[in-house]
């Protein structure tokens, strides 16, 4: 009897899971069972909006004006009489050479010229007393010539001792090295000590204008006659062209600059014209060297439609994107860009108002393949777990087992 109700422990589960598979293969055969649900894909509707007529151009910050601070006379650096990285005034001293070799200099000069107003003097009154005697005959016509010319060669002296005596007061001065414009100084490239001469390629120290800033663009010819319209009507009709910067770090800089042509000369070997923006820098945050973006923005325009980039694929053939129709069937789109704005594309041609085109899911969305549309919720997840199909079997579920009845026990 033990082993009868073993027996029988085994084979009640057994035949029941056997039923059940039977009856799951026999539902998955039955007649309207469907094949796998079309894969869900993210979708806009396109929609024309209003954008603003924006050009954005690449461009490096440059001074206004960079002087370098050079020695004008040769001689030892006695002192540095400035702070390194500070702002500096025109004519503000920045070093002082040793000027007692000038200082000497300029009183031997000045004692020459002392010496030769003094024989100018002399010559003078010699020829207002001789002017008298030859005309009286006292003296010979020969004689008065030579005190005239001595006279006039007493003048020459002086004017070239007063000459000497200026450009000793020069070098005097040229001792005490004063900035030639306002800025910010840098390092000092020379120290106490130092012995600099009039020749030397070395600058002593650089100095650089911030404010304003330079922004030196770079743009191709191709857009160089639509810049320049844009330019040339600004201020019409109440519309005015505005400049913004874009920082490395993607900020926008909080002051609006104006774009200048001074330099619209085309590079033969990229076919790209420089041009130059300037901005106000008051706190000093732009500096030379720094990369940058510019935008310039000039009125608006109506009826324009806009698309996320990732959802306009390059081909060798162009730009293409994939849209949905009503029956969800996937068909590419050739379509042609124009510019960037902000995180989408500018549709020029190839799209209408009402097209649904795929933004995810596109490794999904062959062409001619049907999909399930749902809504893009803009970078958000907006594809939901895919919920069984109505029409998927489903597998029934297993009997309840009854629990099997006791054995009879033995008689003994």
């Amino acid at each position: 009897m033990n082993a009868i109700h073993t027996v029988r422990k085994l084979l009640i589960p057994g035949i029941l899971l056997t039923l059940a598979a039977c009856g799951a293969k026999k539902d998955a055969a039955a007649p309207g069972a469907g094949g796998p649900p079309p894969a869900p894909v993210s979708v806009i509707t396109v929609a024309p909006e209003t954008v603003s007529n924006i050009t954005e151009l690449p461009g490096r910050i440059e001074a206004v004006r960079t002087a370098e601070v050079r020695a004008r006379v040769g001689g030892i650096v006695q002192k540095r009489i400035f702070n390194e990285g500070s702002e500096v005034q025109a004519g503000q001293t920045l070093f002082q050479i040793d000027a007692a070799p000038f200082q000497a200099a300029y009183g031997s000069a000045e004692a020459v010229l002392i010496r030769a107003e003094a024989n100018l003097s002399q010559a003078n009154g010699k020829l207002k007393r001789y002017r008298g005697l030859v005309e009286s005959n006292a003296i010979s016509k020969q004689e008065f010539d030579d005190l005239d010319n001595a006279q006039k060669l007493a003048a020459a002296d002086v004017a070239s001792a007063r000459a000497a005596l200026d450009i000793a007061k020069l070098n005097l001065s040229y001792a005490t090295i004063t900035a030639p414009i306002s800025g910010r100084i840098g390092r000092a490239l020379v120290t106490e000590g130092a012995l600099v001469t009039q020749n030397d390629q070395q600058s002593l120290a650089l100095i650089q204008q911030l404010d304003p800033i330079y922004v030196t663009l770079t743009q191709s010819s191709v857009e160089m006659t639509r810049l320049r319209e844009i330019v040339s009507q600004s201020g019409h009709g109440g519309v005015k062209a505005k400049l913004t910067l874009v920082t490395e770090d993607g900020r926008a800089y909080p002051h609006s600059g104006q774009l200048l042509f001074s330099e619209a000369v085309v590079d033969p070997a990229s076919s790209s014209v420089i041009l130059r923006a300037q901005f106000p820098n008051p706190q000093r945050d732009l500096l030379p060297g720094m990369y940058v973006r510019v935008r310039l923005e000039q009125g608006v325009r109506p009826g324009t439609i806009t698309v996320p980039q990732q959802a306009v694929m390059r081909t060798a053939d162009g730009s293409m994107v994939m849209t949905v129709d009503a029956a969800g069937k996937v068909t590419p789109r050739p379509v042609k860009t124009d510019g960037a704005y902000a995180q989408n594309w500018i549709i020029s041609s190839g799209l209408k108002q009402g097209d649904q085109i795929i933004v995810e899911g596109l490794q999904k969305a062959k062409p001619g393949a049907t999909v399930k549309p749902l809504p893009w919720a803009n970078g958000e997840a907006a594809t939901p777990a895919a919920a069984p199909a109505a029409n998927a079997p489903t597998a029934p579920a297993a009997p309840a087992l009854s629990p099997a009845p006791a054995a009879p026990k033995e008689k003994k």
